[in-house]
């Protein structure tokens, strides 16, 4: 049976997983069980977010040819996933949305593409949305791959228009809409490279994600380069640290729709799972038994943001969470190096707090929320960008390609807090729909805490993307938060009546008969400096009443926060306690005198 390798690659919300959800279901793939909106999205986490986080494999049967897609993530978080998984692929199909054209992250995954020598396939879906304009897209995708450097041959690439969501791809828009997803798997069968057969050479299965199962353990997920693999056979392999080790193969799996199939040997060119090899990690090769030549280890790029996290020792420390010492928080956080690439972790002078690297917030809060659904407690601390120095000694810091898509209405504010955060305009571009394009260089650290001010800015009609730039001249201090804090001064139970009193000095994260403790923010207030409020004071009761005297007690709904939303508020002095059932901001010095001696 011949075999094609693609993946899919877009921008997040651009439609990957829906295409996906089509092909399964076009080639009878999925069964009534298995069927729901975006099928490939299993972790919980995806579903509710809506994108995915890890890059997945499948495999469908289409006219006698085995296809093998990867459906990688959009978003540039997690661009450490996109950069493994296509180097296990022959093509891509590049998604690019009829409506919003080429983004940033579109720019970076095209571009891990073409280096690799892929010669993409173009999809413009949602052409069936309102305002559609699969020309324009068309057009700017064509630059974009100028832009990149493709040679002819990748830029002669063939177009295909579709509504991933309606099930249905054509080659012309003349025939929209289509039957079915058929042309575009034609088009696979048609411009994807056949897979030559290297059977009779030495074997080289090179790993690029890692999985686990409590019966066979760590399974390693790969192409196979070369050779072939099988059930028992004993290999070599080949670390990326340059030491090499013998195991023996126990099971070997390929994928098939949603499911792993055991089989007992797989050849050249396919992607298959195995097990039976304790200590693999991503990059390595596996190799026959005393023959090792080892792949070019997967090159990932670095961290640009850092954050702090802390054991916790809030008051309420080990009231929710089941694993809460510093010994199990390391043990989470080194088993996480495991199978997170694009994640580095440093030890500090304080055995009860560590330095976690990533490539953004949505990086770090994805393994913030894993962590709080497993049962673990921990302190985490405002994000920070890893800055570095030039070989003359001059501090540089990364720089973002922020792109936003505002209603003209909402577009002066949001230009003026950006202008404030040091950001640089590059373009601005009015559509006839009412909505402007606007494009920003920025330091990443102007971009940390601006989504939520941009969420409530434009009323949630707004959408922004940003993707790292480079590093460049450190750009002097930045503003922070413009509003304080409004902090508790005792211990209990929030009443209605406190927070009554409280919500008249700005907006409050918490309603009546909350635990809180002294030093915890309870909301923030309405001016720049912090305020210490009594959140559990009772009213005062007597025999005593006048006519007319009594106020009702009318509470405005407290605004609950978000993982994302609570780190996004934090400021240098504050910290974020995560627990599995609470998210409680804190200073992180409870006691108020030791917070005005540390504030001198």
């Amino acid at each position: 049976m011949e075999i094609r390798n693609i993946a899919i690659i877009a921008h997040v919300d651009h439609g990957k997983t829906t295409l996906l959800d089509a092909i399964l279901r076009q080639t009878g793939s999925v069964n009534a069980k298995e069927d729901r909106e975006r099928i490939m999205d299993s972790n919980d986490l995806e579903q509710e977010k809506g994108i995915t986080i890890l890059a997945k494999n499948t495999s469908v049967i289409y006219k006698d040819t085995r296809i093998n897609v990867v459906d990688t993530p959009g978003h540039a978080d997690f661009g450490g996933e996109v950069e493994r998984v296509l180097s296990m692929t022959d093509c891509t199909l590049l998604l690019i949305d009829a409506f919003d054209g080429p983004m940033p992250q579109t720019r970076f995954v095209l571009g891990k593409s073409l280096e690799l020598g892929h010669k993409p396939i173009l999809v413009i879906n949602k052409v069936d949305r309102d305002g559609a304009r699969p020309g324009f897209s068309v057009d700017k995708s064509f630059d974009l791959f100028s832009d990149l450097g493709a040679n002819d041959e990748q830029l002669d690439f063939p177009i295909i228009y579709a509504s991933a969501k309606e099930g249905w791809a054509v080659t012309d828009l003349k025939d929209a809409p289509g039957k079915d997803i058929s042309p575009l798997l034609d088009m696979i069968l048609k411009h994807v490279p056949k897979i030559v057969p290297k059977d009779e050479e030495p074997l080289q299965f090179q790993v690029t994600s890692l999985g686990y199962n409590d019966y066979v353990g760590r399974i390693a997920v790969g192409k196979i380069y070369a050779g072939k693999i099988k059930r028992g056979m004993d290999v070599t392999m080949c670390r990326t640290n340059g030491t090499n080790s013998n195991y023996k193969i126990s099971k070997i799996f390929g994928f098939q729709g949603l499911q792993r199939v055991e089989q007992d040997e797989m050849g050249s060119g396919d992607i298959a799972a195995i097990a039976g090899i304790p200590d693999v990690f991503i990059g390595d090769t596996v190799c026959d038994l005393g023959k090792p030549f080892p792949l070019p280890a997967i090159k990932v790029e670095e961290p640009t943001v850092s954050m702090f996290f802390l054991v916790n020792n809030s008051p309420f420390a080990g009231k929710e969470g089941k694993f809460v010492t510093t010994s199990k928080l390391k043990e989470r956080l080194e088993r996480e190096l495991e199978t997170n690439v694009a994640l580095r972790l440093e030890e500090t002078e304080d055995k009860d707090r560590f330095k976690v690297l990533g490539r953004g917030e949505l990086h770090l809060s994805v393994l913030i929320e894993t962590m709080r659904r497993e049962g673990y407690e921990l302190n985490v601390s405002r994000p920070e960008v890893i800055i570095k120095k030039n070989e003359n000694g001059d501090k540089l810091e990364p720089y973002e390609n922020l792109v936003m898509d505002i209603p003209d209405a909402y577009s002066g504010t949001i230009i003026a807090e950006l202008n404030r955060r040091k950001g640089e305009m590059t373009v601005m571009d009015a559509h006839a729909s009412g909505m402007t394009r606007v494009e920003y260089i920025i330091p990443t650290r102007g971009i940390i805490g601006f989504r939520g001010f941009f969420i409530s800015e434009t009323r949630g009609e707004g959408s922004m993307s940003s993707l790292f730039l480079r590093y460049d001249k450190f750009k002097g201090e930045m503003p922070g938060r413009k509003n304080g804090a409004l902090i508790s001064m005792d211990t209990g139970e929030t009443t209605a009546y406190a927070l009554w009193k409280a919500q008249e000095r700005g907006d409050l994260f918490l309603g009546p008969q909350i635990s809180v403790y002294s030093g915890m923010i309870i909301g923030v207030h309405s001016r720049e400096n912090d305020l210490e409020v009594n959140p559990v004071r009772e009213k005062k009761l007597t025999n005593v009443r006048a006519s007319g005297s009594d106020e009702a007690i009318r509470l405005v709904p407290h605004k609950k926060l978000s993982l994302e939303q609570a780190i996004e508020f934090l400021d240098d002095d504050e910290l974020l306690e995560v627990t599995p059932a609470s998210l409680r901001l804190r200073k992180k010095h409870l006691d108020p005198n030791m917070r005005k001696r540390s504030g001198k």
